[in-house]
């Protein structure tokens, strides 16, 4: 029988994220739930959830035993470490229903090797690229392209383990440091080289049950720590959504062109991808090519779609974990654009002081059409403090990218927190073309 009859689920997120806040806070809304946990959590989760400590996120059997302990109906999983442990194959067993891929359809992201193969086998645009655990292979490909190059250690480094060399020189220490130092442990035993894309780059992300996929809207971050995309390379200083260059023309085509082939094409190969695939995409004269595939929502693009997002959350997700796209209702979504600006610790992405006080956060929630989602934190008695790198989402919606923008940096300076910096241009590219 379907979860979706229901209004008594006791449903378990897993996390301890922005990603996952913002996911709580939507599945929070939904009249099909009756209990809330996260595992991990953090401080912010904590008001929309019950929060479950002492479990790792990444200690499969322990999460699977909670689930069973507490009769939990529906799990949804939010960073990519469990799934590529195999946690939904091991709550499958038990009969209880996840959102995510699994183990196999996490190879997507577990292995850019595998990942770019699926592409090319199934015609999905993509960069001309070879795969080796040669170094010598790599780097001969490296003199023969002569000019600016990427270098991907196929394995997970937290979005840390790819290199854009801008000529041979920086592409050959590239494999040096990846396949001979070892800087990304093994997860560089193997490396992905392959050309040097060009554009305006954008996520787009689609839910996937196994036979099919529907479009689950788009997003553009700001990958590097500094105003006006220039300082160090970071998980996501901030994001926004609809992207413009998303147009409605150009999310169908993404639907035809990369996503809909590739879970088409992860269903021949036997294994069926249940799920969100997150596509980060390089658009260029109305052209896609894709340059990864993840298996989770991302973040901070996940604050800004769910802010969209008029559904239910959580009757969307089960759809999709049971394999009935073919009853879904049409998602409804906000018409306005939603902005994030990261708060992270001063120092990050590199070393950073942690418990750091924070306040005024409750007073940045009362602003009009603002949700702070809470990622690094955690509780010093009543005081909320800083545990982590990117600390806080503040997210805000307005009618276009600019009023969005000046509303979001609005709660930012609401926010007191001494030890904390945020990039302060955030959707420019967004606003430059409203200015045209």
């Amino acid at each position: 029988m379907s979860l979706v009859g229901r209004s008594d689920l006791k449903v378990l997120v897993l996390g301890s994220g922005g990603r996952e806040h913002s996911l709580c806070w939507k599945i929070k809304q939904s009249p099909l739930l009756s209990t809330l946990y996260c595992l991990p959590g953090n401080a912010g989760i904590a008001d929309v959830a019950e929060c479950v400590s002492g479990i790792g996120v990444g200690d499969v059997p322990k999460i699977v035993d909670f689930c069973k302990a507490n009769a939990i109906d529906f799990v949804v999983v939010g960073p990519e470490d469990p799934l590529t442990k195999g946690v939904v194959d091991e709550l499958e067993k038990e009969k209880i229903l996840a959102f995510g891929p699994t183990k196999a359809g996490a190879e997507l992201e577990n292995s850019k090797a595998f990942m770019k193969d699926i592409l090319h086998k199934y015609g999905v645009p993509t960069a001309t690229y070879i795969r080796t655990k040669n170094p010598d292979e790599a780097k001969e490909y490296i003199k023969k392209n002569n000019g600016p190059i990427v270098v991907k250690a196929s394995g997970l480094c937290a979005g840390k383990g790819v290199l854009m060399c801008q000529n041979v020189e920086e592409g050959l220490k590239a494999i040096d440091e990846v396949m001979v130092d070892k800087v990304f442990s093994a997860s560089g035993d193997e490396v992905v080289v392959e050309e040097f894309l060009t554009g305006e780059e954008a996520s787009y992300f689609a839910l996937c049950d196994g036979k099919t996929a529907v479009g689950f809207g788009g997003a553009q971050d700001h990958k590097l720590s500094g105003d006006g995309d220039t300082g160090m390379n970071t998980g996501g200083m901030g994001a926004y959504s609809p992207a413009p260059i998303l147009t409605k023309e150009m999310e169908e085509k993404i639907m035809k062109e990369v996503m809909i082939p590739t879970v088409e094409g992860m269903a021949k190969e036997g294994c069926p991808f249940k799920g969100v695939l997150f596509a980060g995409l390089m658009i260029k004269d109305g052209q896609i090519k894709t340059l990864e595939h993840n298996v989770r929502f991302g973040d901070p693009e996940c604050q800004v779609v769910m802010s969209r997002l008029k559904s239910d959350l959580l009757k969307t997700l089960i759809y999709a974990a049971e394999g009935r796209f073919d009853e879904l209702p049409a998602l409804e979504w906000d018409d306005r654009t939603a902005l994030v600006v990261v708060m992270a610790a001063k120092g990050y992405p590199g070393s950073y002081p942690k418990n750091t006080p924070i306040n005024k956060v409750d007073e940045a929630n009362k602003l009009p059409d603002t949700t702070v989602f809470h990622a690094g934190t955690g509780r010093d008695g009543d005081q909320l403090v800083s545990t982590g790198g990117r600390v806080l989402g503040v997210t805000a919606m307005g009618k276009n990218a600019k009023e969005a923008q000046a509303a979001a940096y609005k709660a930012v300076d609401t926010i007191s927190w001494d030890q904390g910096f945020c990039r302060r241009d955030i959707g420019f590219r967004a606003i430059a073309r409203l200015d045209g």
